[in-house]
Parts: structure tokens; sequence; C-alpha cells
């Protein structure tokens, strides 16, 4: 029996971990697929698993190619505020959004997709980037007794800190594994999140924070 698993009313958040966002995806995050094993390990840690994935129709409003005369990483402004565009990417039913082939947790009880309204973009596993449209993830989280969530996965500065950020506005106990996250880092906004995360909030931990002892 392993004792240490965490607690029934604790939930992993695994975000992203896709073809898209690893070496040799369409907005591949350096070394990406070196946290995969520590998300496998974690993973084993707890009851409950809830995993994200990235699932753009073609005509997003998010890619570049959809905005003529416009460069990846330029931010436009949306009417729900500003708009990083990103090179195409996690296009639905394609290999670049699939899970990456390494992830194995087949204890993971829902896939939230995100990202799939072409006119909205959707970092967080719990709310859009509009900031009023719902994945519905509050309500099954807390109709099932879970107040406390944990987030790994990719991107720390982007779906992962805002994750962690709406679980925080959800009223959820949050902690972000940091060495089981990988960044992007554009323009800072690495060490930006860190300290939006941590004036929100949000507990900063370590896996060996979790793994200890086993």
């Amino acid at each position: 029996m392993n004792m240490n698993k965490q607690p029934q009313n604790a939930v992993l958040i695994v975000v992203d971990v896709q073809n898209g966002f690893t070496p040799g995806g369409n907005l591949a995050v350096t070394d990406a697929d070196t946290i995969i094993p520590k998300i496998n390990q974690l993973a084993d840690c707890f009851e409950n698993v809830v995993l994200t994935q990235d699932w753009h129709p073609d005509n997003h409003i998010s890619f570049e190619q959809n905005h003529s005369g416009k460069q990846p990483f330029e931010t436009i402004e949306l009417d729900y505020g500003p708009q990083v565009l990103w090179p195409k990417h996690c296009v639905q039913g394609t290999q670049d959004a699939e899970f990456h082939p390494n992830l194995n947790i087949p204890t993971a009880q829902l896939i939230i997709r995100k990202g799939f309204h072409a006119h909205i973009d959707s970092y967080s596993a719990f709310m859009e980037a509009d900031h009023a449209t719902m994945t519905g993830l509050t309500g099954y989280l807390k109709e099932r007794g879970i107040d406390t969530v944990y987030v790994v996965g990719i991107a720390t500065d982007f779906c992962v800190a805002w994750t962690a950020l709406d679980a925080v506005k959800q009223g959820f106990k949050t902690l972000v594994v940091e060495d089981a996250c990988k960044a992007i880092d554009l323009n800072g906004s690495l060490e930006h999140a860190w300290q939006t995360m941590q004036q929100q909030g949000v507990i900063r931990i370590q896996s060996t924070d979790l793994l200890s002892g086993r």
C-alpha cells in the first residue's frame, strides 16, 4: 500500500503535456519533455488527477496565421483585453494536440479541453480568457469534495499560472510544483507570473515535498 497518497480532498491538475508544447511541437517549450517522468511519479501520489488539453480550431483567434501582417508573439487587443499571438498549435485532431507519448497517467479521471471556442483564447483550466466563460472544472471539483489543487505542466508562466490564479479565485487552496513545470519565459513573463501567483496566495513547492519518503 502506498502510504504517501494525498488525501481525497486534493487533486493534481496536469496542464497541457502535449506534443505541441514539447520539443518538435509547433509551440515547443525548451526541455519541457524532461518534466514528464516527474509528473508521472507525482500522479501516483494522488487519488484524483485531471488533465488539460489545448484543443484549438484551425481558425483560432490566437494564431498569428489568422491575422495578416502580424508576427508570432506580438500582442494585439481583443474585446476581452490583450492577446499574445502564437504560432498555430494544438489544432483539434492533429498529432500536435495529442498528449505526449511519455505521459503515463492511466488513473486520470477527467480531461478538460480548452481553447475550443474560435474567438476566445483559454489558458486556464477553470475559465477562458474573457474571465467569464467557465469550463465547468470548478463545479466538478467542488461536487467531489475537493478543496486543494496542485498544478504541474506547461507552461509555468501561461497556462499553469492562469490555472493556479483561477483556482485561488474559485476558493481552492492552490500549490504549484515548480520543478514539475516548464516556462516559455517571454519578456520576463516567468518572474512576473511567480510574483503574481505568490501575491494572490499560490504556494510554491518542489516535487520532493510530495515525493520524500517514497
